[in-house]
């Protein structure tokens, strides 16, 4: 059963990945490691900013 939870979780980190959005959960634990002096942002502002990363500005990059 947890392998099957793990390939979930995988496929999930690799659909977002494929849109854009990188795994809120891998931030935290990069954050953990490697800046533990840090407060992470929360989920829904780590959400906003991938979004603006990748399609720019507001509006998701539409046209008009």
């Amino acid at each position: 059963m947890r392998r099957l939870a793990a390939l979930l979780t995988m496929m999930r980190d690799t659909a977002r990945l494929m849109v854009g959005v990188p795994s809120y959960q891998a931030y935290r634990r990069h954050m953990a490691d490697r800046h533990p002096d840090r407060i992470p942002i929360s989920e829904r502002t780590f959400f906003e900013e991938r979004q603006q990363a990748r399609y720019g500005g507001r509006g998701g990059g539409r046209c008009c």
